[in-house]
């Protein structure tokens, strides 16, 4: 219960502040050049709770928390979206006209209030650190998976085995793109648009090999419950015991659960299938394990068991434990710019995937407020500088989102207020209200679209069919394939 509760607030800090800020930004850009504010809400729809200020502001909780607002008349009708304000029919004196540079530096100071906020929260982060796992700040192939499993259950080759990758490879390039960890490969690789003449997913990856650069294509699976694009490439992580089986061959020599297991016959265990197929290798002979106990590094003879597993003719030998992998944790300091950077890059990368028709990434694969607080709450049972490091991508990603030249969006007024300028008169006032109300059912017709895949995969990771492994450790940054 008290996780749920700290999960509330740090969603209430962070998620709500964000908006808050966006918001914020807005309001104090209008007071500085005189604009007339009629209301500060966060969240949309019916009012349940504020006040009026002296200043004649209406500051309110609104029902609908999928964003917030500030009503300023002067510079766009948005009632559709906003309501009507409690005096607009009483008569009032026309509201004197506004500068061109105004509305700009007005509609323009909510992304920019959200990246002085995500500055300031990635510097916190610059000098406390931001916690990884090692394992994942590499681009050198610590496995490759000879078959990997589709969305629907089937095994396949892999596809990074079936087309030549190694283990000890590095991946320096994915589609033509820089790649620093093995998250980054994940990512270009799930939203990446690449295909073949017969219309097939692709992707081309530039390693490293022996000091030689070598370009390999390859034809990705779709795995997973969301059925992203997959090359079946994992980075180095030693085997851990997870649970040792009573009256086993494990067992009988003395190993034990959290033990980590090293090597085997003095080759090195690199990732966690390194031992089922050392042991289909070798079959039942005697095996030399060595392993390391609360620091201490220790060897054992192992001799393991052949049995015949469920819906299987043929046996197999098996030492009797379930294994996991052992991720070493780390804090790294990096610069709020660089931060920032990276996750305007990440961000742009996945919008451009989204409206590529070549893609696998359509909107259902997005996250809206229910799926942006899912990560809030997920992120606070491991680490509260979790929860700060995606508070700046979140910050980012609304300062992009906004700037957007998309009706209803802040960019969308820009842009209207360019053709304008432009013009030389404003645009007719139905014709703005008109693409105004489309793209109002437009936008939440999408945050209703989005939200049931969020709420699908809540209900789906929920059940116990549909739960993950326990992790070993906590997972490394999130990657920034979901843009709220």
């Amino acid at each position: 219960m008290l996780y749920y509760l700290l999960s509330a607030l740090m969603i209430a800090v962070f998620f709500g502040g964000s908006i808050f800020v966006h918001e914020l930004g807005h309001f104090l850009a209008a007071r500085k050049r005189g604009l007339k504010v009629e209301r500060f809400s966060i969240g949309f729809g019916p009012r349940i709770a504020g006040w009026t200020g002296k200043d004649g502001v209406d500051y309110r909780l609104s029902l609908l928390p999928f964003g917030g607002y500030v009503a300023l008349p002067q510079l766009a009708d948005m009632s559709e979206i906003e309501g009507k304000s409690e005096s607009s029919n009483e008569p009032t004196e026309p509201l004197p006209p506004i500068s061109y540079t105004t509305k700009i530096i007005v509609f323009g100071a909510g992304a920019l209030f959200n990246l002085i906020f995500a500055f300031c929260l990635g510097s916190i982060m610059w000098f406390v650190g931001q916690p990884v796992t090692k394992e994942e700040q590499t681009t050198r192939v610590g496995h490759v998976q000879e078959v990997v499993t589709l969305s629907d259950g089937t095994v396949v080759p892999g596809p990074a085995f079936t087309a030549g990758v190694r283990q000890g490879d590095i991946i320096k390039l994915v589609d033509g793109k820089t790649v620093q960890t093995f998250t980054d490969i994940k990512t270009l690789v799930a939203i990446g648009a690449g295909r073949t003449t017969s219309n097939a997913p692709s992707v081309e990856l530039t390693l490293e090999r022996d000091g030689k650069t070598l370009l390999v294509p390859l034809i990705p699976a779709y795995s997973g419950q969301e059925d992203l694009r997959e090359i079946g490439v994992e980075p180095a992580v030693q085997p851990m015991i997870y649970t040792v089986n009573a009256d086993s061959a494990a067992a009988e020599a003395g190993l034990q659960p959290e033990d980590i297991i090293i090597a085997m016959d003095d080759q090195p265990a690199e990732y966690v299938s390194f031992v089922a197929e050392y042991l289909r290798l070798h079959g039942a002979n005697p095996v030399k394990v060595t392993y390391e106990r609360e620091g201490a590094v220790q060897s054992v003879i192992v001799r393991p068991r052949m049995t015949t597993l469920p819906g299987s003719d043929k046996p197999i030998p098996l030492l009797g434990v379930s294994l996991d992998g052992r991720y070493s944790m780390a804090l790294i300091h990096v610069a709020p710019w660089t931060q920032m950077w990276s996750h305007a890059v990440n961000t742009w990368r996945t919008l451009a995937s989204v409206v590529n028709p070549k893609s696998d990434i359509g909107p259902s694969k997005l996250s809206g407020p229910v799926g942006i607080a899912r990560v809030f709450h997920i992120m606070t049972m491991i680490d509260i500088r979790l929860v700060i490091g995606f508070t700046v991508f979140l910050n980012v990603n609304l300062a992009m989102l906004n700037l957007l030249p998309i009706p209803v969006l802040d960019g969308g007024h820009m842009a209207f207020a360019t053709i304008a300028k432009l013009r030389g008169r404003p645009l007719p006032l139905q014709v703005v209200a008109t693409i105004q109300s489309v793209f109002v059912v437009l936008l939440f017709t999408m945050i209703i679209y989005v939200t049931f895949f969020d709420v699908r995969r809540i209900a789906r990771d929920s059940t116990p069919a549909g739960k993950a492994p326990e992790p070993a450790a906590a997972p490394a940054d999130p990657a920034p394939v979901k843009a709220p």
